[in-house]
């Protein structure tokens, strides 16, 4: 029986198939996610229940990934601008 990879071996292949600027938009969406993580571990249990709630709101979570996608994307403007400009890309 031929061994089954695990994810993160998948994961290695496919991101070692990728070029460098897929590579820099992988560690901009993992550099996301841990920011979502820290900010929802970083709430402590003294925290005001008014906040939780409204922190927790639909319209507030929208907002938080709404911001952090118009982050990424002007990080990828500046990128590809530096890549134009160096004669890297067309």
């Amino acid at each position: 029986m031929a061994k089954r990879l695990t994810d993160r071996e998948r994961l290695a292949r496919k991101i070692s198939a990728l070029d460098d600027l897929q590579v820099c938009d992988v560690l901009d969406y993992i550099s996301i996610m841990e920011s979502m993580n820290t900010s929802g571990a970083s709430r402590g249990p003294r925290d005001d229940d008014l906040i939780a709630i409204l922190a927790e709101a639909r319209e507030n979570k929208r907002a938080r990934q709404a911001f952090e996608w118009e982050s990424v994307r002007r990080r990828a403007e500046r990128r590809a601008t530096t890549l134009s400009t160096h004669g890297l890309i067309k």
